[in-house]
């Protein structure tokens, strides 16, 4: 009966057009009345607890960081930089789109931001140069998943935050996972363009190691705010959200003095991280009173029991949960979808004895893999706004197929390998 309700009202709300907070938070309701003995103040201290959340707040300061960024050109120059640096390697600048998101995902904690800001310059410039298209907005779509997983990440971030785990081993232990999938793309690029050299033709200009270490110099304005940010943070001097106080500070003060910020892109950059914070803040409001009311149940207790009793062992229930998130990324927007399912997963997980932050990672890297998941994708939305339609969305679908695959290939290796996110946080901390 319970399982009935839970499934069949979520869908009801969801299929009829209602915002999916708003109905991940009817269905909690729904429970703690029917359920719950008629329990259903205690979604108001939900509510409060959430919203009075110290580590909460630092979400709509890195949304307003990564707006900034967005509107102030930081990313151009940034691009201009790199390029020099991969001009005489196959691929060429697809490899600079890669390096470049990840620059930029260390600022940004956004992959949607990344792959704006990246691929409103690099398609252009690379249209000209006559690369291929596909190939072009395949490693855009890639490189800007990015953005959730090197940090400051917005995914990390709610993680921590509806988890009680440590943002700031969260943060640490994106940075060697990140740079993995960064350095697997650019494998991939490299041998694709050996066998295919047509698709990023050769770079005719002369470059020399002159404009390689000038082109690096130029980039540490973003080198200071990620020090700023991270550093402050893996030093002791300031807590993540702090730290995501003190990078809005230094990413205004960038993008005024390197940038070409005005106080009307501040102002439209404002005015969209609060649209864009209103609407995650309603999700999470929804799933934390969602998260309640299947916690007092004990329904997260339960499934465990199930599971242990079960005979798919540890790695075939997490295998499970895995395929679970790549069907489910195809209907829901990242965050959403890892909002939506922590209440059931995280316990699970744990109760398994799989470590906290190593979860948090490994759900961050699923969802990536949700943003460059067709129909609901957003990244490939975006790309495909990028291009002006130019390339469809089933095209950039179809050339991020690849993307797609090594981020699932770097779940398997963490998971073979778990230290890859576990070490740094254990020496930093």
């Amino acid at each position: 009966m319970f399982w009935t309700t839970l499934i069949g009202i979520l869908v009801v709300t969801a299929s009829s057009g209602v915002a999916l907070g708003a109905a991940l938070g009817l269905t909690g309701l729904v429970i703690l009345e029917f359920f719950g003995n008629g329990s259903t103040y205690l979604a108001i201290d939900v509510i409060w607890n959430v919203f009075n959340s110290f580590t909460l707040s630092a979400v709509p300061m890195f949304i307003l960081l990564g707006e900034i960024l967005l509107r102030s050109g930081v990313s151009e120059r940034a691009y201009t930089a790199f390029t020099p640096v991969f001009a005489k390697v196959p691929g060429g600048l697809l490899h600079s789109n890669i390096a470049v998101c990840t620059l930029f995902g260390a600022v940004s904690g956004s992959s949607l931001s990344t792959a704006a800001a990246v691929g409103s310059v690099a398609y252009p410039e690379m249209l000209k140069r006559g690369y291929d298209k596909e190939a072009v907005v395949g490693s855009l779509a890639g490189g800007g998943t990015l953005g959730l997983l090197i940090p400051p990440s917005l995914s990390l971030l709610i993680f921590g935050a509806l988890t009680e785990t440590s943002i700031g081993r969260l943060f640490v232990a994106g940075v060697i996972p990140g740079l993995l999938v960064s350095a697997l793309f650019m494998a991939y690029i490299f041998f694709l363009c050996l066998r295919r050299p047509q698709i990023a033709p050769r770079w005719k200009e002369s470059t020399s190691v002159w404009a390689v270490l000038r082109g690096m110099v130029q980039i540490w304005p973003i080198l200071l705010l990620i020090l700023s940010i991270m550093g402050s943070i893996m030093f002791g001097l300031a807590t993540p959200t702090e730290a995501a106080g003190v990078g809005v500070v230094v990413a205004i003060i960038i993008s005024f003095a390197w940038g070409e910020l005005t106080l009307a892109k501040l102002a439209a950059a404002v005015l969209r991280s609060v649209l864009l914070f209103t609407s995650i803040g309603f999700i999470v409001l929804g799933a934390a009173i969602l998260s309640q009311s299947v916690s007092i149940l004990g329904v997260p207790q339960s499934i465990l029991e199930m599971a242990i009793n079960s005979n798919l062992g540890t790695y075939g229930i997490f295998a499970l949960i895995i395929l679970i998130y790549v069907l489910f990324g195809c209907i829901f927007d990242g965050l959403s979808l890892m909002i939506m399912t922590l209440p059931i997963v995280f316990p699970l997980l744990t109760g398994l004895g799989f470590d906290p932050i190593w979860i948090g990672v490994i759900i961050t890297v699923m969802i990536e893999i949700g943003q460059v998941t067709p129909p609901v994708g957003l990244n490939l939305t975006v790309l495909t706004g990028v291009t002006n339609n130019d390339v469809p969305l089933g095209r950039v679908a179809v050339a991020t197929i690849p993307y797609w695959m090594l981020l699932l290939l770097s779940v398997a290796i963490m998971t073979i390998f778990p230290q890859i996110a576990l070490f740094l946080p254990s020496i930093a901390f």
